[in-house]
């Protein structure tokens, strides 16, 4: 057993013991001693006694002592052996929660990890498709940068074309016969016109008089245009406005002085912009050179109201045309109207023959029933009760015999 030294019942037990061990000390010396001092021993003994009774009132107090240290003892097992049977029970308990919960946390992971792995194979499946996507929308950004160059390409082209006059012509005249040749008839327009005045047309529309055969010109003046986009200061713009002015109203006189015969085309031409952006330019900021070009019959047109236009022309074609089918449309009508006289005539003649017909078959129907009447009642004779008739009466086919 263990002895705990901060007990003060310990500590007196211990002070106690210390104190006897000095007792019995000074009763040794005091025996050694009494035979020099006899005087002294009886004091001595006095004291002796005096401690000796108090060594028995410390005997017995030990004792207590000793029997209250047995129940502490007794009682500190008692209370270690119930602290160590409920740390046991808590540690019983401690370890079936430990369980519980480990395999709790099993379970919980196990299912996490099935989920994370479902998670994880839709991510998988999620990213395969969106790197193929992401692969296939790179081809096409691939495909459209080739095509961008391309076109970048044929970009700086058509600026090549159409820095030079010449191509810029050739180009507009391309453009024009792509217009007219889905606008109109094939029979309705001739490109590359000659008038009587030996000018070429670019392109000349057939309409009836009125109003005449009417010209479009598919030259334009681009310079002044391209000088006005690049102009970067206020004078700059100035300067090319009025070189705009003066191409435009220079193409338009050429074309009135051209194109406008009397008698022999329409009181008035076309002029054609293949360049959407230079006829919204002159319609938005050069009036006055459009109401020019209208009082010189002269009309600017783009490649959409170009379109319109030749919309227009075609359906007064038609029109002309149709009028001029009219006494043709009138004279194949009354030839119809005789056909359809002389058809009436032959289906009363057939009709009556179907008649006459219906009628002789009818006959024949009687003759025959009548035929076949008589054919059963001869069938049905009986010959050995019709009664011999007398030689005489026999006519013979064959001379007898002789």
């Amino acid at each position: 057993m263990e002895i705990d030294f901060n007990d003060p019942l310990v500590l007196g037990g211990i002070a106690l013991g210390l104190a006897l061990v000095l007792v019995l000390f000074l009763l040794v010396f005091a025996l050694r001693a009494s035979g020099r001092a006899a005087r002294a021993a009886e004091p001595l003994a006095n004291q002796m006694l005096m401690m000796g009774e108090g060594l028995r009132v410390m005997n017995e107090s030990q004792h207590v002592l000793k029997g209250g240290l047995d129940s502490m003892t007794q009682t500190q097992a008692q209370a270690m052996h119930t602290v160590e049977s409920r740390l046991a029970h808590v540690q019983q308990q401690m370890q079936d929660k430990l369980h519980e919960n480990a395999m709790k946390s099993a379970r919980s992971l196990a299912e996490m990890q099935g989920q994370m792995k479902d998670t994880l194979q839709g991510s998988s499946e999620k990213t395969t498709k969106s790197l193929t996507q992401l692969q296939e929308r790179l081809a096409t950004i691939d495909k459209a940068q080739t095509n961008i160059e391309k076109l970048s390409g044929d970009v700086l082209s058509l600026q090549d074309i159409l820095s030079n006059k010449q191509t810029r012509g050739a180009f507009g005249e391309i453009q024009l016969n792509d217009i007219v040749q889905k606008a109109m008839p094939p029979d309705a327009y001739t490109f590359q016109a000659t008038l009587s005045n030996g000018k070429r047309a670019d392109c000349l529309i057939h309409l009836p008089n009125p109003p005449g055969p009417i010209v479009i010109d598919s030259k334009f003046p681009l310079e002044a245009y391209e000088k006005i986009r690049a102009a970067d200061n206020p004078a700059m713009v100035q300067i090319a406005v009025r070189e705009m002015k003066a191409a435009v109203r220079a193409h338009i006189s050429a074309i009135s002085q051209k194109y406008i015969i009397e008698g022999e085309t329409a009181e008035g031409a076309l002029m054609f912009l293949p360049s959407e952006a230079v006829y919204a330019e002159l319609h938005a900021n050069f009036g006055d050179v459009v109401r020019e070009g209208f009082d010189a019959r002269v009309w600017i047109v783009s490649p959409t109201t170009c379109m319109a236009t030749l919309n227009t022309m075609r359906a007064i074609l038609k029109d002309a045309r149709m009028k001029e089918q009219a006494g043709a449309i009138r004279k194949e009508l009354g030839l119809l109207n005789k056909d359809v006289d002389r058809l009436e005539t032959r289906v009363g003649n057939l009709d009556r023959h179907f008649g006459q017909a219906a009628k002789d078959v009818e006959d024949i129907k009687i003759s025959a029933t009548k035929a076949g009447n008589r054919a059963k009642r001869l069938d049905a004779f009986d010959f050995a009760e019709i009664e011999e008739s007398p030689a005489d009466n026999i006519v013979r086919i064959a001379p007898e015999d002789s």
